[in-house]
């Protein structure tokens, strides 16, 4: 493991292993490595020395770190000022049962985002700048400290979702919100598959400022919050803010659904339950690591393509984002063509086999396929950054 401990120490490994057409794997904290195509490279090279908050100014809202930093330290940092990263960074090392430390490098790394997605956007939504190492070893710089600044704003969104393909990244700076006085979880109970669609829409269409909106099966439900919900599937809607507001808003979305069997969870219930759809719970490695697929398609039609695989495969999942990004773990093989032959049916979207078999990695397209004016201009940037092509290669496809 190459680990240098300063951007100067990265440039001239990154220099010599461009010079050797040595291959690098990126690592962050190494928690996701059981993501993307699997590939062989000859050196590891990691952020994990390169820690540390470099400027915090809660005043503006805007944090910038090393890439190397653990996110439980950006965490706790923001804690103190009652902040938080509002795009609610998922914790995947339960689904890959790996150890270490999730990096903030890592998490933009791979645009990761949780159940307040739909409502705060993408985390590549929240990244102001970006410095990072090319493929020739030299530091880039983009992006800057204050949100009204969009100088290289293109660049910085190309790192985040890049997987390390473009770039060595060093230092990110990113926009934080306040953290929400309180919280509260409607549960509608008993719900099935299209009653919760249209539940979680009509919700979402009456002006109460929901943030999350998920619906979990009765297959997977019991595996959330300790079987404490409600009997039969469970349609959630969260609401945040002050809790005068909240309050006023958790009686009008109550007289909304007049006929509903309804229950109401508290802060620390909603707390522990969003962070568990969060970190796809249900779906922790057993064992044997049977396949699982994240899946983005219209909201509308999540419920139809569930319900379509689960008469086919053996299949069971849950969606948040309003129906919007599903969860789906295969029984045995990952169905790869009938998976996306579905979303294709269903209006289109995107499939990204999250966790499978090193062989069945080799194999399949963990990625979405891109159509081909997009796949070469995709080659066609991979190579204007990194021309020798010795960061993560293949790993993206």
């Amino acid at each position: 493991m190459l680990t240098p401990r300063s951007e100067s120490e990265a440039i001239d490994i990154i220099r010599a292993a461009s010079a050797a057409g040595t291959t690098l794997e990126i690592v962050g904290g190494g928690t996701r490595r059981g993501l993307g195509n699997l590939v062989e490279t000859q050196e590891k090279l990691s952020s994990s020395a390169l820690t540390g908050i470099a400027a915090y100014n809660p005043a503006e809202m805007v944090m910038t770190a090393r890439a190397g930093t653990p996110l439980s330290i950006i965490t706790a940092a923001l804690d103190e000022n009652r902040h938080m990263l509002a795009f609610e960074p998922p914790d995947y090392r339960g689904i890959y049962g790996s150890e270490g430390e999730p990096t903030i490098g890592g998490l933009f790394a791979g645009n990761f985002s949780g159940p307040r997605r739909f409502q705060s956007g993408a985390a590549r939504d929240h990244l102001l700048g970006v410095r990072f190492i090319n493929g020739f070893g030299e530091a880039v710089s983009a992006g800057g400290r204050v949100m009204k600044n969009v100088t290289g704003l293109d660049l910085v969104k190309l790192m985040a979702g890049s997987f390390g393909t473009l770039g060595f990244m060093t230092e990110l700076t990113f926009k934080v919100l306040p953290r929400p006085e309180t919280a509260v979880t409607v549960v509608l109970s008993g719900l099935h598959d299209e009653d919760a669609s249209w539940a979680m829409s009509h919700a979402l269409s009456k002006s109460v400022e929901v943030t999350g909106a998920a619906y979990l099966p009765e297959s997977c439900k019991w595996q959330f919050l300790a079987s404490q919900l409600p009997e039969g599937p469970a349609t959630l809607l969260r609401l945040e803010g002050l809790a005068f507001s909240v309050e006023e808003r958790l009686a009008r979305l109550k007289s909304a659904f007049p006929s509903a069997t309804l229950s109401v969870l508290d802060k620390d219930e909603s707390a522990t339950l969003w962070q568990e759809i969060r970190d796809v719970k249900p779906f922790f490695a057993d064992g044997r690591p049977r396949p699982l697929w994240k899946v983005s398609v219209a909201p509308n039609a999540g419920h139809q393509l569930l319900s379509a695989l689960r008469m086919q495969t053996g299949v069971d999942g849950y969606y948040d984002w309003q129906g919007g990004l599903l969860w789906l773990r295969m029984e045995a093989e990952p169905e790869a063509d009938m998976l996306r032959a579905g979303i294709k049916h269903f209006g289109g979207g995107h499939a990204t086999l999250m966790r499978a078999t090193d062989d069945q990695r080799r194999s399949i397209a963990v990625f979405e396929p891109q159509a081909p004016a997009v796949a070469a201009l995709s080659a066609r940037i991979r190579e204007k950054f990194d021309p020798a092509g010795i960061f993560n290669p293949g790993r993206m496809g």
